[in-house]
């Protein structure tokens, strides 16, 4: 038996078995005050005659914190690396909660060159399918949650938190109309530009209104309100959510008794189904009225002769198509918005994560459900 010079007393006392194993007897506290005492003592000791089975006996260990878990991990590597076998016995109901909290069983452990390496081909490729079936699990029920809570919104209007759609159309809407209108006006006069530069070959530069018209009303305009929309809306829904997951106030919010979707993802898509089609109707005007410049100060057309030409080209259903484009558009984006943040899980790095994919899930359905709406009134007209 041995007392250690640690201003807290600790002692040890080391039997060797028949087997050549050794049994490390330690009593009193492992803690702070002498965790460094007891590694380096402890170390030096047991170098000498690792390789062997080490058992720690801690029947007589009347307190351990996570300092001392540390100096039973370091013997613990000392022996795993010397080729041994490390036990641990007798120890107390306390000793053990505690080191199981501390997940003691998985560190110190010696880990195999083939764990470190980078998993193989069929791994990842079996790990990705298993990840987008349980994705598309989830989708799909997200789905349904998202029009149970529409339908019950529409039954009883009174659930709809009103103050926080109003906000959220403020947010989606007017806020995105500065940058939206600079876009679109910028798109028009670029478009009237490039193709008066062959229209005017042939005399046609008229014609230069009905293309800018036409092309931002029918499929630019919804495209390009649709994708601002995203990188700035969709994007801060699934970071908002996705915030609120980690910091597990959706759990709070599910414990208090309320429907996260309709809490949190009803508001959203209302408000973005309200207001993206008008905010594309504002892409229209200010993409015609880039192109106006560009037929008054390049082409020398007179304004009244421009807006006629865009009356004329114009019918109801090209605005209406646009209108509903852009409403259609706005779905996707506060629901793929809403589904990235409710799927994120745990810490700032997938909210991060969950935004970028908010932003290239919406304009890839934007492009899929564009080109369907394409064929469709492809083969109607």
């Amino acid at each position: 038996m041995k007392t250690s010079d640690d201003p807290q007393s600790w002692r040890y006392e080391l039997s060797e078995a028949d087997d050549g194993g050794i049994t490390l007897h330690i009593q009193g506290s492992m803690d702070s005050s002498n965790a460094a005492s007891m590694i380096k003592t402890l170390g030096n000791l047991l170098q000498s005659r690792i390789p062997c089975p080490v058992t720690v006996d801690l029947s007589k260990v009347t307190y351990l914190d996570d300092f001392g878990a540390l100096v039973l991990v370091e013997i613990k590597k000392m022996v795993v690396n010397g080729k041994g076998y490390f036990y641990i016995e007798n120890a107390s109901n306390t000793v053990n909660k505690t080191l199981s909290v501390l997940n003691f069983d998985s560190l110190g452990k010696k880990v195999s060159p083939a764990e470190n390496g980078a998993p193989g081909m069929l791994v990842r490729l079996g790990d990705a399918a298993l990840r987008h079936v349980s994705d598309l699990k989830y989708l799909i029920s997200f789905i349904g949650s998202v029009c149970l809570s529409l339908i019950y919104v529409c039954l009883h209007p009174k659930s709809l938190r009103a103050n926080d759609t109003f906000s959220y159309m403020q947010r989606t809407g007017v806020d995105a109309l500065p940058i939206v209108g600079l876009i679109s006006f910028l798109l028009g006069l670029i478009i009237a530009f490039m193709s008066s530069v062959q229209l005017r070959q042939f005399g046609a530069d008229i014609y230069v209104a009905s293309l800018v018209s036409l092309s931002m009303t029918r499929e630019l305009g919804p495209i390009m309100t649709a994708i601002v929309v995203a990188g700035r809306s969709g994007s801060a829904f699934a970071a908002e959510i996705g915030t609120m997951r980690v910091s597990e106030e959706i759990d709070a919010l599910t414990t208090m008794g309320f429907d996260p979707t309709r809490f949190l993802a009803v508001p959203r898509v209302i408000a973005s189904v309200i207001v993206v089609p008008f905010l594309t109707l504002f892409s229209d005007v200010f993409a015609i009225f880039g192109g106006l410049i560009v037929g008054v100060f390049v082409l020398n057309l007179t304004a009244n002769a421009y807006i006629a030409e865009t009356i004329d080209t114009l019918t109801l259903f090209d605005v209406f198509l646009g209108f509903f484009k852009g409403g259609v558009f706005a779905l996707l984006i506060a629901w793929i918005g809403c589904l990235r943040g409710f799927q994120v899980r745990g810490g700032a790095i997938s909210v991060g994560k969950a935004a970028t994919s908010a932003v290239v899930s919406s304009i890839f359905l934007i492009i899929l459900f564009n080109s369907i709406f394409s064929v469709i009134l492809c083969y109607w007209e």
